[in-house]
């Protein structure tokens, strides 16, 4: 247990109305610890229930779980108790493109774009969505046809899981590109036994460039272009792309480390690329 955690379950423990649970919720979340947060949250909101950054973690939170549905619940009741909340309208866009309801994903990452045009995430689903919406005018010429639109949001979803295939070939590597809240963007996160971890990856790696950033300025080192670094099951290379997104490779240990810091390279190439094609 970190000290941070310690810390705040020794809050919660002196003084149970505190809002600690806020941060320790969204501090288990970016851990990968999902139940635990969730547990966290549930008993935060039966002490704090009309509080929407509650209503908030717990919906970020559903969508970890890729309990989707739940999720748009919980941002309706954020909306309902403060209007003005843009990480609701962003987190409801994200559920609506995934829901396949685009021009209504369309609004709300607009309008959410409209109040805070500083957070790049926002941006960067925005222009998701309507890459879909234009690919769907141009297979059939009418936004509105859902069927269209599902073949379109197919061929994004596609077009997004096998990015980097071309890099990575047939190797024992795997990438991943993040937004700045941990939602994957592009990319797949296989494991040995074939299961696509990527959602729980980025939950677990929600903040990290911004920590980077922030350990950067701090050692007056200017901007950084990648991280390397090695693990008994895994050689991991992270690089920065465009405003705040995230490019990750994980190979095997027998992966030279050089082509690993290649390899992170040649994929932050390819999604800044896409990234600004989807614009």
């Amino acid at each position: 247990m970190s000290d941070e955690i310690r810390r705040l379950i020794e809050e919660l423990a002196r003084d149970p109305e505190s809002r600690a649970f806020l941060q320790l919720g969204e501090t288990l979340r970016r851990r990968g610890q999902i139940e635990l947060a969730h547990r966290v949250a549930m008993r935060g909101l039966e002490r704090h229930p009309h509080d929407a950054d509650a209503h908030d973690l717990l919906a970020r939170i559903h969508v970890d779980r890729e309990a989707l549905q739940d999720a748009l619940d919980e941002w309706d009741a954020v909306l309902r108790l403060a209007p003005e909340h843009v990480g609701a309208r962003k987190g409801i866009g994200y559920v609506l493109f995934k829901q396949g309801r685009l021009p209504e994903a369309e609004r709300y990452l607009s309008e959410a774009a409209t109040q805070d045009a500083g957070d790049a995430s926002i941006v960067t689903a925005l222009r998701m969505v309507r890459r879909t919406l234009a690919y769907a005018q141009e297979s059939n010429g009418a936004e509105g046809n859902g069927d269209g639109l599902a073949a379109a949001q197919r061929r994004v979803e596609e077009e997004a899981r096998s990015l980097f295939a071309a890099i990575l070939g047939d190797g024992e590597q795997t990438a991943l590109l993040l937004d700045g809240d941990g939602l994957v963007t592009a990319g797949a996160y296989i494991t040995a036994d074939g299961r696509d971890v990527a959602q729980e990856v980025g939950a677990s790696l929600a903040g990290v460039r911004d920590e980077v950033d922030r350990v950067v300025r701090h050692l007056e080192l200017g901007k950084w272009r990648a991280l390397t670094y090695e693990t008994d099951v895994a050689r991991v290379a992270m690089a920065p792309v465009l405003d705040d997104s995230l490019v990750l490779v994980a190979a095997a240990p027998t992966v030279p480390l050089g082509l690993v810091r290649r390899v992170v390279e040649w994929c932050g190439r390819r999604a800044s690329t896409w990234l600004e094609e989807v614009a």
